[in-house]
């Protein structure tokens, strides 16, 4: 196992040695290059996943897993994941039972990993075809990569990166789904999970399936125009931003259009379309998941603009990561994961990185925001 290691702080753009002789060594390049002994480790690019053990944050432990190796970070607070989703049936995968190896849609081994691109970038046609045959005609089944989408597997995940609780974020169509109460039974007790709830504009007793979800323990709602296939400014949303406001509840969107859903999914997320629900609920906070997708800069000049406006890291590109840590508020910007698509340690990669030198800010958007904003 590499030995622990503890960081003096100092300029970004200088070179600076460890902090004590027993530490790995590890000096600062550049913003994007670090020296790990006499090998010079480029943040931007990876052959596969698994090579994020290059950095100076994580070790490869028991022959393949990765995890946190540097006890000055955390705890965390991830924003932003799922469990598999059941949508025409019951709920058929057992998300309580543990499997060896989770799943992730973009896979840790054997696939490159671009961290100067938007995540889903990296998917081959081979991985994207898979991830979206799981997303389909698998989620009428037990079987596919989604069985494996549980809580002890994200828990597990979870422990070896040192964060101590995660958002889950159900989602619902009008019929035909009970992903929302489903998940929130699910999760009742374990304080590892600040469970989110769902409820779609267009159901029937939108009000009352609501109340339920908060008395289940939702603490805030996940709306997904993309997936849901209503604009975040339709007329019901709105209706629903407004109960949200009256239980103190957080939304948070699927913000933007990511390239590789449906067109129908594609309209309805363009973050043009975000503003109106914004700027008429100023007494509810949104979170924008994703931080505006491939539309970061019109998502970042709302989050300028509106102060119920936060941003959620998930899938960025490793250099808007840093302009949104630049130019939104510190106070409002989150880490999140979109776990299972990709595996925790990726988000976690860019955030240890663009805020290297930075431990106030690191500490705000890994956990002190979040905490802040959901009372945890």
């Amino acid at each position: 196992m590499r030995p622990r290691t503890r960081r003096c702080s100092s300029d970004v753009d200088l070179q600076y040695p460890s902090c004590h002789a027993h530490a790995v060594s590890h000096d600062r390049i550049d913003r994007h290059r670090f020296a790990q002994g006499e090998t010079i480790v480029d943040a931007s690019f990876f052959s596969e996943g698994m090579e994020l053990a290059k950095l100076p944050y994580f070790e490869i432990r028991n022959g393949n897993r990765l995890a946190l190796a540097d006890d000055t970070v955390g705890p965390i607070i991830d924003v932003h994941t799922h469990f598999a989703l059941s949508y025409a049936t019951p709920w058929k995968v057992d998300i309580r039972k543990e499997y060896e190896a989770t799943e992730h849609y973009l896979p840790m081994q054997g696939s490159p990993l671009d961290m100067e691109v938007y995540l889903n970038k990296n998917f081959t046609p081979v991985t994207l075809k898979r991830m979206k045959k799981d997303l389909t005609l698998k989620s009428l089944t037990r079987s596919g990569m989604r069985r494996t989408h549980t809580i002890p597997n994200l828990t597990r995940e979870m422990d070896e990166l040192g964060i101590a609780r995660s958002v889950t974020l159900p989602i619902d169509y009008p019929i035909l789904s009970t992903n929302g109460v489903d998940t929130l039974e699910a999760v009742r007790g374990n304080d590892r999970f600040i469970a989110f709830g769902t409820v779609h504009p267009y159901a029937s007793g939108v009000e009352a399936k609501l109340d339920r979800q908060v008395a289940l323990g939702a603490r805030g709602v996940k709306v997904h125009p993309a997936v849901q296939l209503l604009s975040p400014s339709n007329h019901r949303a709105m209706k629903l931003y407004r109960l949200c406001a009256a239980r103190r509840l957080p939304v948070l969107f699927h913000c933007g259009p990511v390239g590789i859903e449906p067109k129908m999914g594609r309209k309805r997320s363009q973050v043009v379309l975000y503003e109106q629900a914004i700027a008429e609920n100023p007494d509810v906070v949104f979170i924008l998941g994703h931080s505006g997708a491939l539309q970061m800069e019109g998502a970042l000049e709302y989050a300028k603009r509106y102060a119920n406006v936060y941003m959620d890291l998930s899938c960025q590109a490793l250099s808007n990561v840093r302009k949104i840590l630049d130019e939104a508020d510190p106070d409002r910007v989150l880490y999140g994961t979109d776990w299972p698509f990709y595996h925790q340690a990726i988000a976690l990669a860019k955030v240890l990185v663009a805020t290297e030198g930075g431990p106030e800010l690191r500490r705000k958007v890994l956990h002190d925001n979040a905490a802040r904003l959901f009372a945890a």
